[in-house]
């Protein structure tokens, strides 16, 4: 008779201890950043900052460019993100959703901020930058599915506008370019920035006023 295969065990512990253990090595990776810049940083370093062995690095984290991956997503999608996307998916009002999702722009834009300048301060180089910065975009992307698809399944979307269009149009209207555009370089106060996309947001995705229309038929 076969021995039972042995199932997985996935302790609450274990992954509080793990999700903990992370938590270190990415506080002191940042620190060692900021004081010796990338090139000086190695992962010997971070793990002996963080007390934990040199493979428990590599085994959470892959590298150190997976280090500075992880400090761009915690800066990004923190508490505040956690909450306003959460808030977005409960209410019924598609102009609401919306406008969750301009303050969501402004959350991930302005907390990336900060993060993005000290990591181009300490020589992390430009091109491995905008490959993170261009993962960030398709995950992004992939993140406002729920959102379409709830205004499409309560009939909200513009007539003719399917829901792959309306993710498109989604994604581009809250891209990073636009941010840095208007608050950045033009001095935008960001509050002002995500009432203003907000408004552009139900102009280009609702019907007249919001009102319920039938679902567009996806394109072939």
């Amino acid at each position: 008779m076969a021995k039972p295969q042995a199932r997985p065990y996935h302790s609450p512990s274990r992954r509080r201890q793990a999700d903990a253990t992370r938590q270190q090595i990415v506080a002191a990776a940042r620190t060692l950043l900021a004081t010796h810049g990338y090139e000086g940083t190695t992962i010997d370093a971070i793990a002996r900052a963080a007390g934990v062995a040199a493979p428990t690095v590599y085994a959470a984290f892959g590298s150190k460019r997976g280090i500075v991956a992880e400090l761009i997503h915690q800066a990004r999608f923190g508490p505040v993100y956690d909450a306003t996307v959460t808030a977005a998916l409960a209410t019924e009002d598609p102009r609401q959703r919306l406008a969750f999702a301009a303050k969501i722009a402004r959350t991930v834009y302005e907390g990336e901020r900060a993060e993005l300048e000290l990591l181009r301060g300490v020589g992390v180089v430009a091109p491995e930058l905008a490959a993170l910065e261009r993962e960030g975009e398709l995950d992004r992307r992939e993140a406002q599915r729920g959102l379409v698809e709830l205004l499409a399944a309560g009939g909200h979307l513009r007539e003719g506008l399917d829901v792959e269009s309306a993710r498109d149009v989604l994604w581009a209207m809250t891209n990073r370019e636009l941010f840095r555009s208007l608050v950045l370089v033009r001095g935008w106060p960001a509050e002002r920035y995500q009432e203003w996309l907000a408004g552009m947001l139900a102009g280009a995705l609702l019907g007249a006023d919001g009102e319920a229309r039938k679902p567009a038929k996806k394109r072939r």
